[in-house]
């Protein structure tokens, strides 16, 4: 376990280098100058020309990138805003304000909202998909699986103002969608994060429910179920007991997966309900030619990822006993 814990954080730095290095790149293959989105509309050629040489623009790219990710784990000197301590991301172009504590600030709605609608979408669509399972041709079973359909086919920018209108303004049954730190107020954090998960939730959750369903109605026909069944356990035992476990190893691996989706669509849905997550700013970021932030914003979000992932690998042993990580 620890080899493999070992190799997979190795790799994930591998991969967040490469991302960053990527996006670094791909970010000065834009015909926009980010010295003068930094220097304003109206910037004299010789005003231009100081900015870029106070923002490191004026050295060649491969060394503006070392100095980028050196000032990660070192920090670093900024002629333009003076000494940036550790991990240091930069200054935002737009707003002159630290990239790191721009991201640390919003990183609690982002985080609230995701670990919220994973929580929704893992509930409600593995128990869904196993009520289905359990009753499979029945009439629950086309109901759940009819319902999965029509989720699956809905839109956050569609579904998200629909509810608002008919849930908050309409009906007044739940709060309008904002943040509220949960040190400060849990029953409010919840309440008022409560429509952006639904919402945020649908269409996976729909996705989950199928999923479920398919695996659980193939685990349901393996031989080691015909075995159990035949030393007289109850189907309620080999159910619980045998089939969800071999049911949730593809799930789990494929939310993993998902998870990088599931971060896109909290950016929608950021956008949606006016949440100010990490979405705002990556939103922000591109739309002012902001390399500081947008790098930022990338890698904090790639690193969620990867973590989550490496998270999920190792629960692989813990739901399935026959996996074995080496």
């Amino acid at each position: 376990m620890t080899s493999f814990l070992v190799r997979r954080i190795l790799g994930a730095l591998m991969i967040l280098l490469i991302i960053s290095a990527v996006t670094f790149y791909l970010f000065y293959a834009v015909p926009r100058d980010p010295a003068r989105a930094f220097c304003g509309k109206i910037c004299p050629p010789e005003t231009l020309q100081l900015v870029r040489h106070n923002l490191g623009m004026d050295e060649p790219l491969f060394v503006q990138y070392w100095h980028w990710l050196a000032g990660i784990f070192a920090g670093r000197e900024l002629v333009q805003f003076g000494d940036c301590p550790a991990p240091c991301l930069g200054y935002s172009f737009a707003t002159q304000e630290p990239v790191f504590g721009a991201i640390v600030d919003r990183f609690p709605v982002t985080l609230s909202l995701t670990f919220g609608a994973s929580i929704v979408i893992l509930a409600f669509g593995i128990v869904t998909g196993m009520i289905a399972a359990w009753k499979v041709g029945q009439p629950l079973d086309k109901i759940a699986s009819a319902s999965s359909v029509i989720g699956a086919s809905l839109q956050i920018y569609f579904v998200g103002p629909l509810l608002a209108f008919y849930l908050v303004d309409t009906m007044q049954l739940i709060p309008r969608p904002s943040y509220v730190p949960i040190t400060d107020d849990p029953v409010g954090w919840f309440t008022h994060l409560l429509l952006p998960w639904v919402v945020l939730s649908i269409i996976f959750t729909a996705n989950y429910t199928r999923m479920t369903r398919s695996q659980m109605v193939e685990q349901l026909a393996e031989d080691y179920v015909r075995t159990a069944r035949a030393k007289g356990m109850s189907n309620r035992t080999v159910f619980f007991r045998f089939a969800w476990r071999g049911a949730m190893i593809p799930i789990v691996t494929i939310f993993g997966v998902d998870l990088a989706t599931l971060l896109g669509g909290a950016i929608i849905t950021e956008q949606t309900f006016t949440l100010h997550g990490i979405g705002e700013l990556a939103v922000r970021a591109v739309q002012n030619n902001d390399l500081p932030m947008l790098l930022g914003v990338t890698i904090v979000g790639a690193a969620m990822i990867v973590l989550l992932n490496i998270v999920v690998d190792v629960l692989y042993a813990f739901i399935d006993p026959r996996v074995r990580l080496t």
